[in-house]
């Protein structure tokens, strides 16, 4: 019995070799592209990633007339700056309290939010990802009293305090409630994003 063998043409088998040489190449370019990425740190991932987002460059204030939109970093007396502070100190110790958003208890945002509205009466966003969008992006090196300073534990900020200088910062913690803590401790060394300005002392 005679058997047929068929034997594709030469270009199919071109082809098909192209093809994987293709895949292969592909398959090592995401490779190389995903070690850059994990390679980068993640403050410079975290910059990189919110400062392409639109960003606010103006916030709204409550005046006796109503909501007044004031650009961004907005300026703030040396005296309600100091009342800012103080305000810190006396919250102190408020639990933790998950969508908390007054002195019976705060989460983070709510913190800040509440923060800057009694100090400097400005009307900011709810959520510290939202949060992260208002005014320049700052550095760690560059940081000033006041400026908000963000954390994240993956590809999103979930944490904000605000920066009272000598690498110190306020913050509402899940442990220890409305506390004083460090860029240097190991935990929010890690996680540190970046900062932000909305306001400068005048």
């Amino acid at each position: 019995m005679n058997e047929i063998i068929r034997i594709a043409p030469n270009g199919a088998k071109t082809g098909g070799i192209l093809r994987t040489a293709a895949l292969v190449a592909l398959s090592c370019l995401m490779l190389a592209l995903g070690a850059c990425q994990s390679s980068r740190s993640l403050s410079d991932r975290m910059e990189s990633k919110y400062s392409l987002k639109k960003r606010k460059s103006s916030i709204s204030r409550l005046r006796p007339q109503g909501p007044e939109r004031c650009d961004l970093p907005v300026q703030v007396s040396e005296r309600a700056f100091r009342a800012m502070l103080e305000s810190i100190e006396e919250s102190r110790g408020i639990r933790y309290r998950f969508g908390g958003t007054s002195t019976e208890g705060f989460d983070c945002s709510g913190f800040i939010q509440y923060l800057y509205s009694e100090s400097f009466q400005m009307l900011l966003p709810r959520t510290s990802s939202e949060l992260a969008l208002l005014g320049p992006i700052i550095r760690k090196e560059s940081l000033q009293p006041g400026d908000l300073v963000f954390f994240s534990s993956g590809e999103q900020i979930d944490h904000v305090g605000v920066y009272l200088g000598s690498e110190k910062f306020a913050h509402a913690s899940t442990t220890a409630g409305i506390s004083v803590s460090t860029l240097f401790q190991s935990y929010y060394a890690a996680r540190f994003a970046f900062g932000a300005r909305i306001i400068v002392v005048r």
